[in-house]
């Protein structure tokens, strides 16, 4: 059995897998690591491996606490990936970002894929048919948006996501809810559009923690799918055990 751990800007995400079957799934705060790997080692006493795949600040350490019972494998950009990076700063290139253009090499083969991870920050990763990486972007995600119209404006409240009303807000509360999340889509639906338009044999995979509450809201065909990261995190274990 594999753990893999998605360490983010804001949670940690733990999934266990047996082979290519999806067991189980944690989400919670990096202080909180340690106690929770080790009640889902005593509940799995199977697991033999960890896989890690970090973009938030997390001490090693605490992942090699487990190196005793478990072998530790740490993902960066000096890993075996099934496509050719061809990023102009390709040591710059997120892990998560590598990650989950592995799984959708792995997943979906000889595609022109795009996949969107809607989190803290919203990332698009374009991968083309022949499996070179050829880039992105990288914009605020809902949370940050919320959180720039608070700190950066005198009088907006921050408030918590919500779906808007309508498209119109008519008062401030609706106004920031509209601009957010209608926006975001807005930006979404765009990107896919000018992919699509100039891409045949295309795949849109959305996934990241605030997927499911977008997907709902697209125009454009999609796969959504908020573990895709760990789900490729075992992919791409399974591609590169044998190195």
């Amino acid at each position: 059995m594999l753990l893999a751990i998605d360490v983010g800007n804001t949670k940690v995400k733990a999934a266990v897998f047996e082979n290519n079957t999806f067991l189980t799934k944690e989400v919670f705060n990096r202080s909180e690591f340690i106690p929770t790997v080790e009640k889902i080692i005593k509940k799995y006493p199977l697991i033999t491996s960890m896989i890690v795949a970090s973009v938030g600040k997390m001490d090693k350490s605490d992942f090699l606490h487990f190196k005793t019972t478990l072998k530790v494998h740490f993902i960066s950009n000096d890993n075996r990936f099934p496509f050719q990076n061809l990023y102009s700063t390709p040591k710059t290139l997120g892990i998560d970002r590598m990650v989950l253009s592995a799984g959708a090499v792995l997943f979906y083969p000889k595609h022109n894929r795009l996949i969107i991870d809607a989190g803290t920050c919203v990332t698009y990763d374009f991968i083309d048919e022949n499996d070179g990486y050829r880039g992105g972007a990288i914009s605020p995600g809902i949370r940050l948006r919320y959180e720039a119209l608070h700190n950066y404006t005198a009088n907006l409240p921050l408030i918590s996501k919500e779906e808007p009303d309508h498209f119109i807000g008519n008062s401030t509360n609706q106004s920031i809810h509209t601009g957010v999340i209608n926006g975001l889509t807005y930006e979404i639906d765009g990107f896919i559009n000018t992919y699509s338009n100039k891409y045949q044999n295309f795949i849109i995979i959305l996934t990241g923690g605030d997927a499911d509450f977008l997907a709902k809201r697209l125009k454009n065909t999609i796969f959504a799918n908020q573990n895709f990261l760990l789900e490729s995190l075992n992919q791409l274990y399974q591609y590169t055990k044998n190195d």
